[in-house]
């Protein structure tokens, strides 16, 4: 943990910003910042330097050019990596997800090198999965299911190097009955909404692996109510 601060690093957002997922970075301060503990978000954008002394970097969505070009961008600025050998938090989302991993696939047939910080492979499924996601996952992350949106064509395979953050309860995930995928302190997911908006026990979770401990309680009823919502949602309209 930083001495003064937690620092947050939105990686990309001028290209990997398309369905709003930076807005997990506000959620993070947000509900540090309630805590009483200081934090700064710093955005890297297309060309820049990535800082390697952050504490928690985040990666959100994108088109399929626009995440070939975020993952050769951060091969030639390999900051995260660096950050990643001495612990930091990492949090990818949908082409987040597949940047991080070993290779992706583009509709166009040409396998991209990801950042291999997750042992996962991706390429294009048949349909496209447009819906409301529930997920189970792992214990040790959340007691609560996770909810979210997803909008993607990639389907996603989860080697043995990695592990997959939970099974699919309703929607498409990984497109295997699986969704996401973890190693270490880098977890990546399908899903958005923005998806620590909507479950903020995994929000926690990151922030007490950068803190060191559990974060103190917050009673947020509000946050209780759009959780029970999104939950019901699940249940109704079809995933593509």
């Amino acid at each position: 943990m930083a001495e003064s601060a937690v620092r947050i690093g939105v990686l990309l957002p001028d290209i990997l910003g398309t369905y709003s997922d930076g807005g997990n970075a506000q959620v993070l301060r947000r509900r540090l910042q309630w805590r009483g503990i200081a934090a700064s978000v710093t955005e890297t954008r297309h060309g820049e330097a990535v800082p390697c002394s952050l504490d928690l970097y985040l990666l959100g969505g994108g088109e399929d050019d626009a995440q070939a070009l975020a993952a050769a961008d951060l091969h030639g600025h390999p900051g995260l990596q660096r950050a990643v050998t001495r612990g930091a938090v990492v949090f990818g989302v949908c082409a987040g997800l597949q940047v991080l991993g070993m290779t992706f696939t583009t509709p166009d047939t040409v396998s991209h090198r990801g950042l291999g910080l997750l042992d996962v492979v991706s390429a294009p499924g048949r349909r496209r999965a447009v819906g409301e996601i529930v997920v189970d996952v792992q214990p040790e992350l959340t007691a609560q299911p996770l909810t979210g949106f997803e909008n993607h064509l990639g389907r996603t395979l989860v080697g043995p190097g990695s592990w997959p953050l939970g099974s699919v309860r309703a929607g498409v995930g990984n497109g295997d009955g699986t969704e996401g995928a973890g190693t270490g302190r880098v977890l990546a997911t399908y899903l958005h909404g923005p998806v620590l908006a909507r479950n903020p026990a995994l929000a926690d979770r990151l922030l007490e692996w950068v803190l060191g401990t559990p974060p103190a309680p917050l009673a947020l009823p509000e946050v209780d109510a759009l959780r029970d919502e999104r939950l019901r949602a699940a249940t109704r309209g079809p995933h593509w």
